[in-house]
C-alpha cells in the first residue's frame, strides 16, 4: 500500500489510490479501530467531534481525471481542492451551478482548502441553490469504498442516466459516515455573461421578507435573494454596502436579458425604498461573502446556526429568539435560511422550540467548540421513520461503525 509523504504522523492516513482506501479500511474493520474520514479537514468542525485514533485524509487523492466542456461533466478524485475545481471550469466558461460555500474561514482556516469530495460529502450548496438546488442535484456518480471494506460505484459520466436506486444521491450529505468517496463526477453549466444584483437599502426584516417574495416570484427569474439587517451588511465585502441594512436580489444572464429585466424590477421595487446597483465583481463580491456568511467569520468560537425555514416566517423566528436572547442574524435563499450567531451559549432547545412554533423547520449547528458540539445535538434530530431508515442504512453501509463514528449523532 502507497501513502503519500506528507506531513506523516501515526495517526493520519493519506491514500494515494482507492485500493489504498480499501486496504485502510479493511484494516481498520479487522482491528475495530474508527477512522474518521476528512479531504483536507476544512470541515472538520461541522458535525459532532468524531472519535477515532487515526484519521483518513483523501488530501493525496488529487486531480481532475475527466472533463468535457461540450458534455457539461467533470469528474475528480475526491481530495482535489474545489479551487482548482472553479479555476479549471473558468477557463472554460463553466461553473459548478448550486454555487459550494466555503466554512473554511468561519472556522479560522484560511479559504479555499476545501475539497470536491468534501462539498459533495457535506451537500453543500450556496445562494443559488434557490433556482438551482444543492450539490445533491447535480452529482452524477461516485466511486466508493463502503464501510464494509469494498469498492463500489454508481451512477456515470453522463448528464442522462438512469441507475434506479442512487447511490451517489444517498452518499451526498452523509458526513463520510456511509463509505468514502473516493472520486466524483459532476453536472457541470455554462457560467452567466452578466450579472447585476439591485440593492433596497434600509427595509425592516418584515418588509425585506416580503419584498424578496414579491421578487422571487416574479417574472425577472432571479437567482438570489438575500437580506442583511443593519450592521450586518458592513460586515461584506469590506464594508462596500455601508450599516444601513441592505435587501440583495441578483439577476444573471445576457447582458440585453439582465438590463431588461435590471429595469422592470427595479421600477417595481423602488417604491418600497432606496435602489442602488451592484454590477460584474462587485456584485459577485458582496455574494460570495453572503455565501460564506462572513458576517460571522470574527475569530470566535461564538455558536452559529443554519436555519432553513417556512421563508415567508424567516424574520418572525429571527425577531422571536431576539425577544429571548442575544443574537445576530441574516437571510438568504429569500429568507429561508437564516444565519443566526448567538452571543452566549447554544441555546438549542431554545432554537428548536421557536421552529415548532412557527411551523418547523431544520436548525444546524455549524459552529462551537468541541465541547460545545459534543454535548449538543448538533443536526436536526430525526422523528422515527427517519431515524430508522438512517440507522438501517448505515447498518448496510458500515455495519461495524469504523467511518466518522458520531459525527452525525
Amino acid at each position: 500500500m502507497s501513502v503519500a509523504p506528507d506531513r506523516p504522523t501515526a495517526s493520519t492516513l493519506r491514500p494515494t489510490t482507492p485500493q489504498d482506501v480499501r486496504d485502510i479500511v479493511a484494516a481498520a474493520i479487522s482491528a475495530e479501530e474508527p477512522l474518521a474520514i476528512e479531504g483536507a479537514g476544512s470541515k472538520r468542525g461541522l458535525g459532532r467531534p468524531v472519535q477515532a485514533a487515526r484519521t483518513l485524509s483523501l488530501s493525496a487523492m488529487t486531480g481532475v481525471t475527466l472533463y468535457e466542456p461540450e458534455e457539461l461533466v467533470l469528474s475528480a478524485r475526491a481530495g482535489t481542492p474545489i479551487a482548482e475545481v472553479e479555476t479549471l471550469l473558468d477557463q472554460a466558461g463553466q461553473r459548478l451551478e448550486f454555487e459550494p460555500l466555503d466554512y473554511g474561514p468561519l472556522h479560522g482556516l484560511e479559504p479555499g482548502q476545501g475539497t470536491i469530495g468534501g462539498v459533495v460529502a457535506c451537500n453543500l450548496a450556496g445562494p443559488r441553490r434557490l433556482k438551482h438546488g444543492a450539490a445533491r442535484d447535480h452529482i452524477l456518480g461516485v466511486h466508493a469504498v463502503s464501510g464494509r471494506g469494498e469498492m463500489f460505484k454508481s451512477g456515470g459520466r453522463v448528464v442522462k442516466n438512469v441507475t434506479g436506486y442512487d447511490l451517489s444521491k444517498g452518499l451526498t450529505g452523509s458526513f463520510g459516515t456511509l463509505a468514502v468517496m473516493t472520486d466524483v463526477t459532476l453536472k457541470v453549466l455554462p457560467k452567466t455573461e452578466t450579472e447585476t444584483t439591485i440593492v433596497l437599502r434600509g427595509l425592516a426584516d418584515a418588509a425585506a421578507a416580503g419584498a424578496m417574495a414579491a421578487a422571487m416570484g416574479s417574472s425577472a427569474e432571479a437567482s438570489g435573494a438575500a437580506h442583511l439587517p443593519m450592521y450586518v451588511a458592513a460586515r461584506v465585502a469590506g464594508g462596500m454596502l455601508g450599516k444601513d441594512a441592505a435587501t440583495l436580489i441578483r439577476l444573471e444572464g445576457f447582458g440585453p436579458s439582465v438590463a431588461a429585466r435590471s429595469a422592470y424590477l427595479t421600477a417595481a421595487v423602488e417604491k418600497v425604498g432606496a435602489v442602488e446597483h451592484l454590477h460584474g465583481e462587485e456584485s459577485r463580491a458582496v455574494w460570495r461573502d453572503v455565501r460564506d456568511a462572513r458576517p460571522f467569520v470574527d475569530g470566535t468560537q461564538k455558536p452559529v446556526w443554519r436555519l432553513s425555514v417556512t421563508p415567508t416566517r424567516g424574520h418572525e423566528i429571527v425577531m422571536s429568539l431576539r425577544m429571548q436572547s442575544a443574537i445576530d442574524a441574516f437571510y438568504d435563499w429569500q429568507g429561508g435560511l437564516i444565519w443566526l450567531r448567538m452571543e452566549g451559549a447554544p441555546e438549542a432547545e431554545l432554537v428548536r422550540e421557536t421552529l415548532r412554533r412557527f411551523g418547523g423547520g431544520h436548525a444546524t449547528l455549524v459552529r462551537a467548540s468541541d465541547g460545545v458540539r459534543a454535548a449538543t445535538a448538533v443536526f436536526q434530530p430525526q422523528l422515527g421513520p427517519l431515524a430508522g431508515l438512517a440507522s438501517r442504512l448505515k447498518q448496510q453501509f458500515d455495519p461495524a461503525g469504523v467511518l466518522n463514528p458520531g459525527r452525525m449523532g
